[in-house]
């Protein structure tokens, strides 16, 4: 089970990753705007569902890393810290002149919004790079159960997911108007987000 300050801790950087302007929420901003409230949420909640498929391999991988090999799970540590910080960087230069535009093409029922979510966050490899860089950062090894942990940080994460995509699918028209009108806003959230990435990169790269 997860502690409280490792519960919190956890939920709070992944709110702020999760709210950044990012490919997934403008995408889920863009399909409420053409397509409607109702097919933007199901969108949303198909991208945070596919989430589940990474914490599966974050899970499994990381806890086999661990068991087998401290040298691999160094080699990871070291990897995942380096593109933590590189998604830090990335983001810290951002100058926020993302736009949250209408998704052309065909009319496309709810359920079938709902499976291209899930689709395009699973087989999406960046993300895959993303959860075995970000999850492992929150486990505590002492506690045991390495695997349990990974899994309830990446339920957590899917969750506080659902929830934010569909509140963007929600109300995807005033928020795409907002965000537009405002692009330093984004570039706030931008820089927020890109403050987290980089002191978890470093976190992982001197951590032992």
């Amino acid at each position: 089970m997860l502690t409280l300050q490792q519960f919190i801790g956890f939920l709070v950087a992944a709110l702020v990753i999760t709210a950044s302007p990012g490919p997934d929420n403008l995408m889920v901003l863009g399909v409420g705007i053409s397509k409607g409230r109702r097919q933007g949420i199901a969108f949303g909640l198909g991208c945070a569902v596919g989430c589940l498929s990474h914490t599966f391999l974050a899970a499994v991988g990381v806890s086999a890393l661990i068991a087998s090999s401290p040298v691999a799970f160094t080699v990871l540590k070291v990897c995942g810290g380096l593109y933590l910080l590189w998604l830090g960087f990335n983001a810290l230069r951002s100058k926020g002149g993302v736009k949250a535009g209408a998704v052309a093409g065909e009319e496309q029922s709810s359920m079938r919004l709902f499976f291209r979510g899930v689709l395009a966050n699973a087989i999406n490899p960046k993300v895959v790079l993303f959860f075995l860089s970000f999850l492992p950062q929150f486990v505590i090894p002492g506690n045991g159960n390495v695997p349990w942990q990974v899994a309830a940080l990446g339920v957590t994460f899917t969750a506080q997911a659902a929830v934010l995509f569909g509140l963007l699918g929600y109300f995807s028209g005033t928020i795409g108007q907002w965000l537009n009108a405002r692009p330093a806003a984004g570039a706030v959230l931008d820089r927020l987000a890109g403050c987290v990435f980089v002191a978890l990169g470093i976190r992982l790269l001197v951590t032992r």
